[in-house]
């Protein structure tokens, strides 16, 4: 028995595991049990899994593009290496580079709400959904936010609590611990996609938010250009990690379906998206004097411009709002 230690959360890997677990699912967005295969793709973290190959489809009625079959929530936590990039340690990652305004508008990193101007008057009560080791709550906190992690990593959540000093629970949502009406801001970045239940997740975000309270969701753009051209090598992918597929209309969808006002919906650049992705497609054997140029930096910012410019770009941000 192991003691002086939290439950373990969907993605810790405790050993031995448990056996794999798989279902079949209804349309996440609207419980349709029609559907019809998109694509199939192998997981592109080597090696636990190597050879299983899994299926995505798009819902008849509604559009909504879903993995399915899928692990279940007991046994997915299997599929999250243990160095799972949005876990690592601060210690772990690269230093950031110090960012220069003109540079930071024109080639820096997209979401200028994660680096702090989230759209709220003044500092608040802020949870981020999907915290994983906490750097957007540091930053956030140290603009004099009361702020809030949630993520079902153990690992990252004592990383969160021990090193940065700040409030994280271990779970998802609803969680106990929670309470309606008592957060201005929540933020989702790039965790949405990761839950069995996004529809059940966004209702109760919304009952977490105070009236006029704003929920940020970043999520990959499966309708983008990066994924058009690269088909199962794209980065943003992610199998069998990545449940759900959004595209700006089904993004929408969701959100109003869960009570929101969406207030806009734009493109996010991730440069590094598109070099990861060409790095991909060529281990998987794709040759080509695009797919290889992609790797490039420079080139890769160029291009990854463009689709920003054209509404094309592989990740999205929704910002929207519980009606008062």
């Amino acid at each position: 028995m192991i003691t002086n230690r939290p439950a373990l959360g969907l993605f810790d890997n405790p050993r031995p595991h448990p056996s794999l677990e798989w279902e079949e699912t209804a349309c996440p967005q609207c419980g349709s049990n029609s559907s019809q295969f998109f694509l199939e793709a192998p997981d592109p973290l080597p090696p636990a899994h190597e050879g299983r190959i899994f299926a995505v489809v798009r819902c008849s009625e509604c559009d909504l593009i879903f993995t399915n079959p899928r692990p279940t929530e007991r046994t997915i936590g299997q599929f999250y290496p243990t160095d799972y990039r949005p876990h690592r340690r601060a210690s772990k990652m690269r230093p950031a580079r110090p960012v220069h305004s003109l540079y930071s508008r024109i080639f820096g990193r997209p979401c200028q709400e994660r680096r702090g101007v989230l759209p709220w008057p003044a500092p608040g009560r802020l949870l981020d959904f999907g915290c994983g080791a906490g750097s957007f709550l540091k930053t956030m906190a140290e603009q004099g936010w009361q702020v809030t992690g949630l993520d079902a990593a153990v690992g990252a959540v004592e990383h969160v609590r021990d090193h940065h000093g700040l409030t994280a629970l271990v779970g998802t949502l609803p969680h106990p611990d929670l309470q309606p009406c008592s957060f201005d801001v929540i933020t989702m970045w790039h965790s949405l996609e990761h839950v069995h239940q996004p529809l059940r997740i966004l209702r109760e975000a919304h009952k977490l938010l105070i009236p006029g309270g704003q929920l940020i969701v970043a999520t990959p753009n499966i309708a983008s250009w990066p994924f058009r051209f690269f088909g199962i090598s794209w980065f943003g992918l992610d199998l069998p990690r990545h449940l759900t597929h959004f595209t700006p209309a089904t993004l929408t969808a969701m959100l109003q379906n869960a009570g929101f006002r969406v207030k806009c919906l734009r493109p996010m650049r991730h440069s590094d998206w598109l070099r990861s992705s060409a790095q991909l497609a060529l281990h998987r054997g794709r040759r080509g004097l695009i797919t290889r140029a992609l790797r490039w930096k420079p080139l890769a910012k160029l291009t990854t411009w463009l689709c920003y410019l054209s509404g094309q770009s592989d990740c999205i941000i929704a910002i929207a709002e519980r009606p008062a």
